[in-house]
């Protein structure tokens, strides 16, 4: 009876026609049996829901992927150049920067594809082909291959992706890899072809001062006058497959490409989304969203919070710093900011009395279906919150310190020493070459061009202590005991030691113990001592997790089961996990509170008004305030003249939709999604269809940016415009 209603759900979760058109990451393997063409060309679709997504042609699906590790990009030219948001760019922009090229803050502009840098590591991925793989997952609980636990773990999904590759045409392609993974918590499975494509170059940015306008400040905010944006381009071997990157390669000639519209946009236009919504969870309980909270969002603000003000300071002090730093900080300060929006978001949104509220009705529901695995399941789902938010609280602070924080002598190199040690313990000369040369490619990762060795240290001695009164005593690693006894509770002298004296701490000592390699040296070494009693401490932490867990996944299986049930006839969209979706809307202003109410578009006027040549974040470039002045904004103005900036949409968007394409009703590119609003921050976890907003460049910025300030004519000439 148990796999009868899992394989109901499917029907119940295709078969449902929307009541919102805003809410909904949507799959677009479902699009059809959804029903969402109706409810998509009511809002002001044009073309046919068959050219968005196909199995069997070319459509809009394939001009949009995977643009690095977690952002989204679109083609915009048959030769395969790609538009994505700046600070989805920003790791590549800085690891190309230097004080003597400093692209960060001049920016980067490529005239030729001799001109276009390439960019180590960055690579682009396109979506091949989606599978329904949950009849497969279902016969394979029946059987007993696999339990209806061990289906949620990544050994069996690697199993499942792995055969399905081998029984695949695909098979042997290159690039090619499969992902399979659940949704709808494990009612429904889908198989993912994968294109990746690893020569990827940098073409234009703009300097940070457009591209990162208004910084930490502006960060979630509307209004917005951010010109998030920076171009890239997919080179292949001349056969068109993806390679290594070889000067021999060429651009990319792509099988679909967006064309750009100039057509403008008024308010209550249709606007939709593709991309790649990193993570939601809207199935929580109210208990779970308290762990979020409480868990999560709070450890992680107090930790990065800390750091974040010994980087601001040494990185206002020093342009290498700065560079070094630029990208981390900025990653670090994303979701700082995130978590203290949501959890305001959340108390102000109301959103844990509308848990409570349909915990109510579903209870009811529960009750009413005479369903004792529904009645039982939240209370189930509290008893978990209980177990672990002491476990989640600490390994927050853990990781937050250790594996996000302080960057010297991280755990990962523990292993390198301590093969060294056994192969010295042996005396076996091939393995003790081995670990040396080992060793040295440790210590040149970790001295890398972006770390700063005395950064790091004024990092760590803020986040030691502030750890160690984070959490209980059985929560601190080894090292703490050496603090204590053999430095009398002086951290300060602590990391100085550590820092000054152990064998990773500079190219000197490095290298006296390389030249006398010993198991004594070792053992006693601090960096030896500090990573293996780190390493220790989250091995403890995550099994002390994954103990408290227990049948979590089964727990959310059936909870969603049974909302699906409740809910229907109206639809349920699976949380976010980083696939390919579809989430569709309108140009719209919003009224955050009494007596405000926000405009759907900005303009560059607000750039000049916002100037701060005192503030980083709010400086405006001398050219840009020049064709201000000019008013020399070609085919992109609008029609009374202004330059617009940034807009509005009422799409489902999170983070890893960052650099998707806004396209209107007839699949025009018309602007790049970078940000949602403060106000909607809980948007993650309950959806506002009042406040909910995208906040997106728009396209006509991107181009006069490109090619009135960066004077990139070649990249424009490109492009497929429509006026």
């Amino acid at each position: 009876m148990k796999k009868l209603k899992v394989l109901a759900l499917a029907l119940i979760c295709a078969a449902f026609t929307p009541a919102k058109a805003d809410e909904g990451m949507w799959l677009l393997q479902l699009m059809q049996e959804q029903n969402l063409a109706e409810r998509m060309k009511a809002q002001g679709l044009a073309m046919d829901i068959a050219d968005i997504y196909s199995p069997d042609h070319v459509t809009l699906k394939d001009a949009i992927g995977i643009f690095g590790r977690g952002c989204t990009g679109e083609i915009i030219s048959p030769n395969g150049l790609i538009l994505t948001n700046h600070h989805c760019g920003y790791d590549a922009i800085q690891q190309h920067s230097s004080v003597e090229h400093d692209y960060l803050t001049d920016g980067f502009w490529a005239k030729s594809y001799a001109e276009e840098l390439p960019t180590p590591g960055l690579t682009f991925k396109f979506v091949e082909r989606i599978v329904d793989v949950t009849d497969k997952v279902n016969e394979d609980i029946k059987k007993g291959k696999v339990t209806e636990a061990e289906s949620f773990g990544s050994k069996y999904l690697k199993k499942l992706a792995d055969e399905g590759l081998k029984k695949s045409d695909l098979k042997g392609k290159p690039g090619i890899s499969t992902q399979a993974l659940p949704f709808y918590e494990g009612n429904k499975y889908y198989l993912f072809f994968i294109k990746t494509y690893s020569d990827v170059r940098m073409v234009a940015a703009p300097p940070s001062s457009i591209g990162k306008f208004g910084g930490e400040t502006d960060n979630w905010m509307w209004p917005r006058h951010t010109c998030d944006f920076s171009v890239f381009r997919i080179y292949a071997d001349k056969n068109g497959n993806p390679a290594e990157y070889s000067p021999e390669n060429v651009p990319l000639k792509v099988k679909k490409h967006l064309a750009i519209s100039l057509k403008g946009l008024q308010e209550g236009d249709y606007a939709m989304i593709m991309g790649f919504p990193g993570s939601t969870s809207r199935y929580l309980t109210e208990s779970e969203v308290r762990l979020r909270m409480e868990g999560t969002n709070i450890p992680r603000i107090a930790v990065r919070e800390a750091r974040q003000a010994v980087l601001r300071k040494e990185m206002a002090a020093s342009d290498k710093v700065r560079i070094q730093y630029a990208s981390k900080f900025a990653s670090s300060s994303n979701y700082w900011k995130n978590s203290i929006g949501m959890n305001k978001a959340i108390i102000d949104n109301k959103v844990l009395e509308a848990k409570a509220e349909q915990e109510v009705k579903f209870l009811e529901f529960a009750n009413s279906k005479n369903n004792d695995a529904y009645a039982k399941v939240v209370g189930q789902i509290d008893a978990y919150v209980d177990r672990v938010l002491p476990i989640r609280t600490q390994l927050t602070y853990f990781a937050e310190t250790f594996r996000n924080g302080i960057e010297f002598s991280l755990a990962s190199k523990v292993s390198v020493l301590n093969d060294l040690g056994v192969a010295l313990e042996k005396n076996k000369k091939k393995d003790i070459e081995k670990a040396i040369a080992d060793l040295k490619e440790a210590y040149a990762e970790i001295h890398n061009k972006d770390y700063d060795h005395e950064v790091d240290r004024k990092v760590a001695k803020v986040l030691l202590p502030l750890y160690a009164g984070s959490v209980p005593a059985e929560a601190l690693p080894g090292f703490y005991k050496t603090i204590q006894t053999e430095f009398k509770g002086d951290y300060n002298a602590y990391i100085d030691a550590l820092y000054d004296n152990s064998i990773f701490a500079n190219e000197k000592n490095f290298n006296a113990f390389i030249a006398n390699p010993t198991r004594e040296a070792i053992d006693k070494d601090l960096s030896a001592q500090y990573a293996n009693a780190v390493s220790d401490m989250y091995k403890e932490l995550t099994n002390k997790l994954d103990e408290a867990n227990g049948d979590i996944n089964l727990l959310h299986k059936t909870y969603v089961r049974g909302l699906c049930e409740m809910y229907a006839p109206t639809p349920k969209a699976p949380d976010a996990n980083f696939t390919i979706r579809l989430t569709y809307g309108n140009v719209k202003s919003y009224d955050p509170k009494d007596g405000v109410h926000y405009k759907y578009y900005t303009t560059l006027k607000g750039v000049m008004e916002k100037e701060d040549p005192n503030n980083p974040e709010f400086v405006v470039p001398a050219k840009l305030k020049e064709l201000y002045a000019t008013k020399n904004y070609g085919r992109y103005a609008l029609p009374n003249g202004e330059m617009p900036a940034c807009f509005l949409t009422t799409n489902d968007i999170t983070g890893g939709n960052s650099g998707s394409p806004v396209m209107n009703g007839d699949g025009e590119l018309i602007g790049a999604a970078f940000d949602g609003n403060w106000e909607s921050l809980s948007g993650d976890i309950n959806f506002d269809n009042n406040l909910q907003r995208c906040i997106a460049v728009d396209i006509r910025y991107v181009l006069f940016i490109i090619e009135k300030l960066g004077g990139c004519k070649n990249l424009i000439d490109e492009m497929t415009i429509v006026e």
